[in-house]
């Protein structure tokens, strides 16, 4: 242990000012597990901050196109079999909030959502690019802050009584922006402090920040409608800027930059037999950081692409369900009774309920089989029956909607939650970088901005084929999941060839071993 003031060596970050104020405090420097347990909670809440401002628009759209929760999409009518009708809700036609309110009020507010998701995904690619090269922590804050000014600014039309479409369509736009600063820069940080033998499961806990904001930002933002809709976005905008602050005060974005022992870290553990030309994609190992990978280059990791193209249909799937399921349930007999919007928003819920753990599932058990393919295509195959059956009998009962709906959830996002941090961060710390790590951010913007493109679209493509059937909707969903698993079978070849090698020479040795204690 040195002086506080010893220097830290090739850190390319600074120090934060509030470890260096704890380290005052204490007398002497912070230990590497306390750092580590800093580095999970801060960015636990700075990206469960970023979706409950992100899940705000979901939440206020009924308040400002009222008949929205009616007849739904005015592209795309619902088609049901059942014969009762669903419950009506007392808004009278022109209540509501200019320009939404109109007959194209909720193709307008579809149009919010996909420019925003768009613009999203775009700037994830640059993110990723940026946080490489800059400071983490300074990165992060200004991405936090940035969402939270502009997530207030939409709400600000409410006060301003701003009625111009242009002017909450730019709005969402430079908040898609800023939104795509912040899981580029956490998977990077926790990427950087997190050995790969446990990080599946450390990540698949972790990732429950994205159903607990979503479930956070829709209970704020019911909360307030009543105050005035603008509130639904005002204090979730100044809840993540508080957090941006506390992230610029005491996120350690690495070791380095703290001067943190590694001491018997899991990222200098040995390499596995079978590294090499049939090496497990996501065998890697970590080394001293040197300059940013480029993005071409980033690309060419062997991995990046075949998982950030499954991640482009299980994110398809998963935001299909993200912006559907509350009307799905609303529009559907469920033991012949239709739920209110209320219920059903509740109820949907479950869905990320399951979703969390899935996660830590798919975390644990790629762990526990050093395979990361495997696990993530076994839970996307999984899915397909989970989908048909939630389609099938999700009507029969609430408790066996319930059921299904958990299981459809868990089987859903977990290879969503495992592909987006544990796989990320391995192929971020690829051993192909011949010992630059500074891809963590790249990479990871490049597996997530290209799902973020399937998360656009598949919402998108909902609203047209569901006036048909939404039997074909599901179908649609069961295709994607399919693709998803299927885009990863070399790698799962890999894996498995590398598990029967592996498996082999241990037989050998332990064959050998009584020969060997005759002899001696």
């Amino acid at each position: 242990m040195g002086p506080l003031s010893e220097p830290t060596p090739e850190s390319n970050y600074s120090k934060p000012p509030g470890i260096r104020f704890l380290e005052y405090i204490k007398g002497t420097r912070i230990s590497y597990k306390t750092h580590q347990a800093i580095v999970l909670i801060v960015t636990f809440l700075a990206y469960a901050s970023y979706h409950a401002t992100r899940k705000t628009t979901s939440i206020v759209k009924s308040t400002l196109d009222p008949e929205s929760s009616d007849v739904g999409l005015k592209f795309s009518p619902w088609r049901t079999s059942y014969s009762e009708e669903p419950a009506k809700l007392s808004w009278k036609v022109g209540d509501g909030w200019a320009p939404f309110n109109g007959p194209d009020g909720t193709a307008l507010l579809g149009e919010l959502d996909v420019a925003f998701l768009a613009v999203y995904a775009l700037g994830m690619y640059f993110s990723g690019q940026l946080g490489d090269r800059l400071d983490l922590r300074i990165f992060l804050t200004v991405g936090m802050v940035g969402t939270g000014l502009f997530t207030s600014l939409f709400g600000v039309g409410y006060w301003g009584n701003i009625h111009s479409f242009w002017y909450f369509l730019v709005v969402q736009m430079v908040a898609g922006l800023f939104q795509s600063t912040g899981w580029p820069s956490v998977v990077a940080v926790v990427g950087n402090w997190f050995g790969k033998s446990k990080r599946g499961l450390i990540m698949g806990i972790w990732n429950a920040h994205t159903s607990i904001g979503n479930i956070t930002g829709s209970l704020i933002a019911s909360a307030l409608l009543s105050y005035g809709w603008g509130w639904s976005f005002v204090v979730p905008g100044l809840m993540i800027v508080f957090i941006g602050l506390v992230v610029f005060l005491i996120l350690p974005v690495d070791p380095e930059s703290v001067g943190a022992d590694k001491e018997n870290d899991e990222l200098h553990s040995p390499k596995k037999i079978g590294e090499g030309v049939t090496e497990p994609l996501l065998n890697s190992e970590t080394v001293v950081k040197e300059k940013a990978v480029g993005f071409i280059t980033a690309w060419k990791i062997p991995g990046v692409a075949p998982f950030a193209l499954c991640l482009f249909f299980a994110k398809l799937v998963a935001y299909t369900f993200l912006y559907w399921l509350p009307f799905y349930i609303t529009h559907t007999a469920i033991d012949g009774k239709y739920l209110s919007s209320t219920t059903a928003g509740n109820l949907s819920t479950l869905f990320d309920v399951g979703g969390v753990l899935g996660g830590i599932l798919a975390g644990h058990i790629s762990d526990r089989l050093g395979a990361r393919a495997i696990t993530a295509a076994s839970f996307m195959y999984c899915a397909i029956p989970a989908l048909f059956f939630y389609r099938s009998y999700g009507h029969v009962s609430l408790t066996v909607n319930i059921i299904l709906m958990f299981i459809t959830g868990m089987f859903v996002n977990g290879p969503y939650a495992l592909i987006t941090t544990a796989v990320s961060a391995d192929l971020g710390t690829h051993s192909s970088l011949e010992g630059n790590s500074r891809a963590l951010a790249t990479v990871t913007a490049i597996i997530d901005g290209t799902g973020s493109v399937g998360a656009a679209i598949g919402p998108l493509i909902t609203g047209y084929i569901s006036s048909t059937s939404w039997s074909a909707v599901f179908t649609m969903l069961m295709a994607a999941a399919l693709i998803a698993g299927l885009l990863l079978t070399r790698l799962v070849v890999a894996e498995v060839a590398a598990k029967i090698q592996e498996s082999r020479s241990q037989g050998v040795s332990a064959s050998r071993s009584p020969e060997q204690a005759l002899e001696v």
